[in-house]
């Protein structure tokens, strides 16, 4: 889905200092305008809660749509009356009005930054860089008529001087030699191995994310969402940041674990694959650097720190017919938008740690949803150990395969996870002969805890289910009839997405 990120109209830019009418053959020259023009951007499709449809095996869509942030209303305020015009052949101007930012300052009005006025009538929308632009004219033009001024009476003190007033640097930054573990010396050997992903359906929509190269034959792992559209006859391309382009195609993809991986057809035969950490021995508090193409800017990198282990996301693609992805993830505060989805979250020494998945944001929508907001520091990525369970799985057979207690839970916010009534489509919900119905779970029983790990809903349990394998044994602890009862459950599987 491609937007176009409209900028906002700017004042005019100040004109030129007035030219005093005595001077003697002053040319004037004429003003010159600013042009605002578009930047179409194809940020891609990610990850935000959704309401909807159940698994049937303790799965199910998440609770209502992950809020996602709106940038903060530009202040109203603007500085105050012009202060006199200047007097003829007086050089340089005067300074402008400076705005009062305090509260009750002079000029101000109560608690807002600098004074009111009228806002000048709006122009025509336009997009991309446009306002940017206007904004930086502006500041060159103030600046070059301050500049101007000093030069000429710095020029008429030092009619003599004939000596250099330039410092010169003693080496160009690119010649600098980096510590290693330095976020420069991570991006710079990351960038190389990690792609911008542009996906397009049959139907023509589609978007853009991040991948990151997994092996030397060309296997690249990103998000399921990401290339969800191009799975069935789409076009895929992924992109590195040399300015290389190879065609790709899905390999396999697990909406459930949100993952997939693709392969590009005729592959380099020089590829990097990023060495992979152990997302199980990360700290909090430890760095993170994130790289991705956020908005469809490519080759992006953004610095954090890990926030928080382990913290439960159900999130969707924001269509009304996805099915939510559940993950017990890790969370950071490194800026990640719309596009870095795919992307690697790196620790110091740069090593893959998690797949850049969700952001939890202050309003609607989210990675991919209807709502283009941007990062409030709350992102969160998929651990490593998981994802490379699942690639190396999707390679192997095309299919994912999903651990299971053969119990359908309820997905409302509560105290725990309860087994319902009756499974989907009227379905047992606890399956006959399945992991639970051997451990002596009943409708109803309520799941508060798996192993050591707190579970305060369905998809909490959901999530941390996942992150085991096939033929795992946990221990549930579950309340019935007011006691607090624990089984061991030898957990099941279930083999693609349902």
């Amino acid at each position: 889905m491609s937007t176009e990120n409209e900028g906002t109209a700017v004042p005019p830019a100040p004109s030129a200092p007035p030219v005093p009418v005595d001077t003697p053959a002053a040319s004037v020259p004429p003003e010159q305008g600013v042009s605002r023009g578009t930047d179409p951007v194809d940020p891609h499709q990610g990850t935000a809660p959704s309401q909807g449809p159940a698994y049937p095996q303790e799965t199910g869509a998440s609770q209502g749509g992950t809020p996602t942030a709106t940038l903060p209303p530009v202040p109203s305020g603007a500085p105050g009356a012009a202060g006199p015009a200047p007097e003829a052949g007086a050089w340089p101007p005067p300074p402008p009005a400076t705005p009062s930012y305090a509260s009750g300052g002079e000029g101000g009005s109560g608690d807002v930054w600098g004074s009111s006025y009228q806002q000048p009538a709006p122009k025509p929308k336009s997009g991309g860089r446009g306002g940017l632009v206007a904004a930086v004219l502006v500041a060159a033009l103030v600046a070059g008529g301050v500049g101007g001024g000093i030069g000429f009476w710095a020029a008429d003190r030092n009619d003599d001087s004939t000596g250099s007033t330039t410092v010169a640097a003693s080496q160009s930054g690119g010649d600098l030699k980096r510590d290693p573990g330095t976020v420069a010396t991570v991006a710079a050997t990351a960038l190389p191995s990690t792609v911008t992903i542009e996906a397009e359906g049959s139907n023509g929509e589609g978007g853009t994310g991040t991948g990151f190269v997994f092996d030397t034959q060309g296997h690249i792992l990103t998000n399921n969402h990401v290339v969800a559209e191009a799975v069935d006859s789409g076009k895929l391309s992924a992109t590195f940041s040399n300015g290389k382009k190879y065609d790709a195609e899905v390999v396999g993809h697990a909406q459930g674990y949100d993952v997939a991986v693709i392969k590009l057809k005729n592959a380099p035969s020089d590829l990097k694959p990023l060495r992979l950490g152990n997302s199980d021995e990360i700290a909090v508090g430890d760095s993170t650097i994130a790289i991705g193409a956020p908005f469809g800017l490519s080759n992006t990198v953004t610095t954090g720190i890990i926030s928080a282990k382990n913290r439960p996301v159900a999130s969707s693609d924001g269509s009304a017919q996805s099915k939510a992805s559940y993950m017990s993830a890790l969370q950071t505060d490194a800026s990640i938008n719309p596009g870095n989805s795919g992307g690697p979250l790196l620790d110091a020494n740069g090593s893959v740690i998690g797949i850049n998945s969700a952001i939890q944001s202050s309003s609607g929508g989210g990675l991919g949803g209807t709502s283009q907001s941007g990062s409030i520091g709350l992102g969160f990525a998929i651990p490593i150990n998981q994802a490379k369970t699942v690639a190396q799985q999707l390679i192997k057979t095309g299919k994912p395969v999903y651990p299971v207690i053969g119990a359908s839970v309820s997905l409302e916010e509560g105290t725990g996870a309860k087994i319902t009534e009756q499974g989907a489509s009227g379905s047992d919900a606890v399956t006959p002969n399945g992991p639970a119905a051997k451990a002596g779970l009943k409708p109803g029983d309520v799941i508060t805890k798996l192993d050591d790990r707190v579970i305060d809903s369905g998809p909490t349990l959901i999530g941390e289910i996942w992150t085991h394998q096939p033929g795992d044994t946990v221990k549930l602890t579950y309340t019935r009839d007011g006691k607090q009862q624990t089984a061991e459950v030898t957990l099941g599987q279930r083999e693609g997405d349902s």
